[in-house]
C-alpha cells in the first residue's frame, strides 16, 4: 500500500518535524479564515482544527526544549534549568 508523503510515520517524527508541519498548516489555516469565505460550520469547524494545531505546536515545543535541557548537561541533568517564560516580556526576540 503506498504511503502518504505528507503524512509522517508517528514513530519517525521529531519534535522539530510535528512543529513544522502544524505550524505550516495552522498559517494556512489561518490565512483561509482570513479571507472570510467560510461559512459558520466550516469557520467552527477549522477553527476546532486550529485549537489541535495550537496544541501540537506547544507539545512539540516542550519535547523540544526538554531535549535542549538534557543535553545541557548529561552529567547533571538536575542542574538544568527551565527556559524563560515567553510570556514573561520579550524585548523583539524572534
Amino acid at each position: 500500500m503506498a504511503r502518504k508523503s505528507s503524512a509522517p510515520d508517528p514513530q519517525d517524527t521529531s519534535p522539530v518535524t510535528t512543529f513544522e508541519t502544524s505550524l505550516d498548516a495552522l498559517e494556512a489555516l489561518v490565512e483561509r479564515m482570513e479571507q472570510g469565505n467560510l461559512g459558520l460550520e466550516e469557520s467552527l469547524s477549522a477553527y476546532e482544527h486550529g485549537i489541535g494545531l495550537y496544541r501540537e505546536c506547544q507539545t512539540a515545543l516542550e519535547q523540544a526544549e526538554l531535549r535542549v535541557r538534557l543535553l545541557s548537561d548529561l552529567d547533571a541533568p538536575e542542574s538544568a534549568r527551565p527556559f524563560p517564560d515567553a510570556s514573561a516580556g520579550r524585548d523583539g526576540d524572534a
